[in-house]
C-alpha cells in the first residue's frame, strides 16, 4: 500500500475551514491558533498543487480545486472514524463474526438458549454457525476454522484445547413403536442383545461411541451393528424404519419422529456430556463472552492436568 500523501490534521483543517469559511472561526474551533492553522493549510496546498481557497479581505472561500477536494476528504474523515470504531468494538467484543462448531442435536438442548442469551448481550455479533460431529469440530478448531465448539464426549487426551461440561443426561432406548420392549416404560441393556443396532460411526465421536458400546458389553454382549448414520435424527430415522435399534442420549426425544420410541434404560447410571471446547490461550474476546454465556470465567487459571494429559473439565451443571 502506498504512503497517504496527506496527513490527517491537514485534512481535518481544511474540512473545519471549509465549512467555516473564517480562519478565526476554524482556528477556535480545532483549539488551536491562527497562525498554525494558515501553515496547515498552506502545506496542504502546497501538496496538492493549487491554491483550495481564495483569501479576501472580508471573505474566504473555496476556489474549484477545493470544492472537488471537499466531499473526498470529509468521506476519508468519515471512513476513518467508522474504522476507528468498528476496530475498537471487535477489540473489546462488542462486535465481530464468531465461528461455532456444534452438533447437531444439540440444537434440541443447549444450543437455541445460548444463542438466545449471546445475541441479547451482544447483538451486533455474527454468529457463524457450523453442524459438525465431535472429531470434525476438534479439527476445526485445531485448524482456527471454528472459535468454539458444543460437542459431546470431548477426546480424553486432548492437551492443546479445553473443555468444559456443560450438560450432563442419560441414555435412552430408542426402538421402532412396534418393538415388543416399547410396551414397557424401562428396558433392561440385556434385553437389547438379539437386535441388530443403529448407530453413529466411531470416526464422529469415539468417546461417546465407546461409551454405547461399553454399556452393551456391561450388560453381557457386544452390539451387531446394523447401519451406521452420522447424525442422530438420521439414527431415529432408520430405528423407524425398522433397521434397528440403538441407545442415544436424553435429549434425543425431543425429535419427534413417528414409529419411534424413546424408553428408560436399566441399569441407568450412566451419563453424557456435552462440553464447550476452545483453544487454550485464545484472546478472541468473542469467546470469552461466549464462555461467560454459558458460566464459565476465561479468566480461572485451568486446574493442573493428569499425568495422562487430559484436558481438564470442570463438574457436570445440569440444565
Amino acid at each position: 500500500m502506498e504512503r497517504p500523501e496527506l496527513p490527517l490534521a491537514q485534512l481535518h483543517a481544511f474540512v473545519v475551514l471549509a465549512e467555516e469559511l473564517h480562519f478565526g472561526h476554524a482556528a477556535a474551533r480545532l483549539d488551536i491558533a491562527q497562525p498554525p492553522l494558515s501553515q496547515q493549510i498552506r502545506r496542504l496546498e502546497d501538496k496538492v498543487g493549487h491554491p483550495l481557497f481564495d483569501r479576501g479581505p472580508r471573505r474566504v472561500t473555496l476556489t474549484p480545486a477545493g470544492r472537488e477536494l471537499l466531499p473526498a476528504a470529509r468521506r476519508a474523515l468519515a471512513d476513518l472514524t467508522a474504522g476507528l470504531a468498528a476496530a475498537r468494538a471487535v477489540g473489546s467484543g462488542e462486535a465481530g463474526r464468531l465461528r461455532i462448531g456444534f452438533a447437531a442435536s444439540l440444537a434440541l438442548t443447549v444450543l437455541p438458549g445460548l444463542l438466545r442469551t449471546f445475541r441479547q448481550r451482544f447483538p451486533e455479533v455474527h454468529l457463524d454457525i457450523h453442524e459438525m460431529t465431535t472429531a470434525p469440530q476438534i479439527a476445526a478448531l485445531h485448524d482456527e476454522t471454528i472459535d468454539i465448539g458444543l460437542l459431546r464426549e470431548p477426546p480424553a487426551d486432548e492437551t492443546e484445547l479445553r473443555f468444559e461440561t456443560v450438560l450432563s443426561e442419560p441414555f435412552v432406548a430408542v426402538l421402532p413403536s412396534a418393538h415388543p420392549l416399547s410396551a414397557g416404560r424401562t428396558v433392561r441393556l440385556s434385553q437389547l442383545a438379539d437386535s441388530p443396532f443403529v448407530l453413529l460411526p466411531r470416526e464422529a465421536g469415539p468417546r461417546l461411541h465407546d461409551q454405547i458400546t461399553g454399556l452393551c458389553a456391561a450388560a453381557g454382549f457386544s452390539p451387531r451393528i446394523a447401519q451406521h448414520a452420522v447424525e442422530w435424527q438420521t439414527v431415529c430415522a432408520l430405528v423407524g424404519s425398522g433397521l434397528g435399534v440403538s441407545l442415544a442420549p436424553a435429549s434425543i426425544r425431543h425429535i419427534r419422529l413417528k414409529g419411534v420410541a424413546f424408553r428408560r434404560i436399566e441399569p441407568g447410571t450412566a451419563r453424557t456430556g456435552v462440553a464447550v471446547a476452545w483453544r487454550e490461550g485464545d484472546q478472541n474476546p468473542l469467546v470469552a463472552h461466549l464462555l461467560a454465556a454459558v458460566g464459565h470465567d476465561p479468566a480461572e487459571e485451568p486446574p493442573a492436568r493428569r499425568p495422562s494429559g487430559r484436558a481438564s473439565r470442570c463438574s457436570p451443571r445440569s440444565r
